[in-house]
């Protein structure tokens, strides 16, 4: 193999702690859907519903009878809500502040810092008990989507910019595929004689500080990403340092030289502001895409899946509803890694359309599985099917092709504040899922998902009339393809000279 390109044990170690920072976020996910009748009893306590219920039942009732309901009382079910949903509102929050810490110290030790709250928040989780555990679940569960709105940017950043060209896309591509395996993992554990049971629930929840604690100890045994020191620091020696530790005993002038060219392009197309960003029209049809791009990915309905999957098999009558859910899991992970085989062949346009197009058709399905379920018991495995095929649709395209085509069709001056809407875009929907989805399944019973069906018809017919494919283009043939599709009114003197003002703009 060529010298500089083969997979040394530092990078296979670098990328593998970086990475993980993205499991941490998947077993975030998917933690709280398990144990949630469980932990709906101990919310119904920690609020005095069982104080209210045991005043009108039987002596003789049990204690969990009493709590079964738990779940349906008003209070229990907003502050539920809220315990999914906050992970959002962190997320969101923090997703504006990646490129600072990013570039605040480095990107190796902008991941060993923000471990300090994912730390917290494990604890915060894992000690519930100790005190009022609808409140403490809660905190614990922000303080975890602040650093997960974090991670997720800062680790696909690091590992884009130390993987070597000839693997970028596969090592790239681990950032999605630790996510779903995350999930898995908390699916797993999430059983009831393992850690989803009424003595060992915190601790479920509490372990999703603890990759976080692994990463503490191998990120110091990493080495900065060379782009991060020579682009942004200046520093070429202490580039070429890292560049041989990552790449072994070989000759780093092409890299270097790269990286000039790089550092030369930066320099000539200052940063744009967010605020200009959304201001210009010189980029909105860009900024309109990515923007919808997010969009499509959330409230595609996925979420509702993953946050919910085992109370939505147990309203399609499976008997072991947390085991469908697992599957769910499996699923997920093994169509990402066909994801990866296929996204630079197939095309992101194509898979992103078959993707979107394949869930509007399960969604439809799955409704008519759980309507017609109690006249044909045969009904629930069509609900059943339709989940794992929504599940496989969305890994082919809608899931991971938005995090990335962001930055295909933005150049370097807009690209930072670019990811950076998308991102709170991204996590302001799941968000909006993640809160509503209860009182909508609520308002709907078992019409629920044919309002994701019509949401992703028309994200299908969205992508078909506007994303354009980028695969194997350059940027300045992505941008050809934007400007062909505006107006000749559109290009004006004045969009010239807009661009011109984005480019020496002082708050860039």
């Amino acid at each position: 193999m060529e010298q500089g390109k083969q997979l040394t044990g530092t990078l296979a170690l670098a990328v593998f702690a970086a990475a993980l920072g993205s499991l941490q976020y998947g077993y975030s996910l998917g933690v709280i859907n398990a144990p949630q009748k469980i932990i709906e009893r101990h919310y119904g306590r920690s609020l005095g519903v069982w104080t209210e219920r045991s005043a009108v039942l039987a002596e003789n009732t049990t204690e969990e009878e009493e709590f079964k309901d738990a779940g349906e009382h008003p209070d229990v079910i907003i502050y539920w809500s809220l315990s999914v949903a906050i992970f959002s509102i962190g997320g969101m929050i923090s997703s504006f502040l990646v490129g600072f810490v990013g570039d605040l110290r480095g990107r190796v030790k902008g991941m060993l810092m923000v471990n300090v709250l994912a730390v917290a928040a494990g604890l915060l989780m894992g000690l519930c008990r100790m005190w009022k555990p609808h409140i403490m679940v809660i905190m614990g569960r922000a303080v975890m989507g602040f650093y997960c709105g974090l991670t997720s940017g800062l680790v696909p950043m690091y590992i884009g910019e130390i993987a070597p060209k000839a693997y970028r896309g596969a090592l790239g591509t681990l950032h999605q595929l630790a996510i779903v395996t995350g999930i898995l993992i908390s699916q797993v554990i999430g059983l009831d004689f393992i850690l989803g049971n009424d003595d060992m629930w915190p601790l479920l929840l509490g372990l999703s500080g603890a990759p976080a604690v692994l990463q503490s100890f191998l990120l110091p045994l990493c080495p900065e990403s060379p782009r991060y020191l020579y682009i942004l620091l200046g520093q070429e020696q202490e580039a070429r340092k890292s560049l041989h530790r990552l790449k072994g005993a070989y000759d780093p002038t092409p890299d270097l030289e790269e990286m000039k060219r790089e550092k030369e392009e930066a320099d000539k197309e200052p940063r744009v502001s967010i605020l200009s960003l959304i201001r210009s029209s010189v980029y909105r049809q860009q900024l309109f895409v990515a923007l919808m791009m997010h969009l499509s990915q959330q409230f595609s309905g996925i979420n509702a899946i993953f946050y919910y999957s085992t109370a939505i098999f147990t309203l399609a009558g499976v008997s072991q509803p947390v085991y469908a859910t697992i599957g769910v899991g499996v699923i997920n992970t093994f169509f990402t890694m066909v994801s990866v085989a296929l996204v630079d062949k197939a095309g992101r346009r194509t898979l992103t359309l078959v993707g979107l197009g394949g869930m509007c058709c399960c969604a439809v399905a799955m409704t008519v599985g759980l309507k017609l379920q109690n006249e044909y018991s045969w009904m629930s495995y069509v609900s059943m099917s339709s989940i794992f095929l929504f599940v496989s649709f969305f890994e082919i395209g809608p899931g991971p092709i938005p995090w990335f085509i962001v930055a295909e069709i933005f150049s370097q001056g807009p690209r930072p504040a670019a990811i950076a809407l998308a991102g709170c875009c991204n996590w302001t929907s799941n968000f909006i899922v993640g809160m509503t989805f209860p009182y909508i399944q609520a308002l709907l019973g078992s019409y629920v998902f044919i309002l994701f069906a019509g949401l992703l018809l028309v994200f299908t017919v969205f992508t078909y009339l506007r994303v354009p494919e980028t695969k194997g283009k350059t940027f300045e043939e992505i941008a050809a393809v934007f400007q062909k599709g505006r107006k000749k009114s559109a290009q004006s003197p004045k969009d010239a000279t807009e661009l011109q003002q984005l480019r020496t703009s002082t708050d860039a």
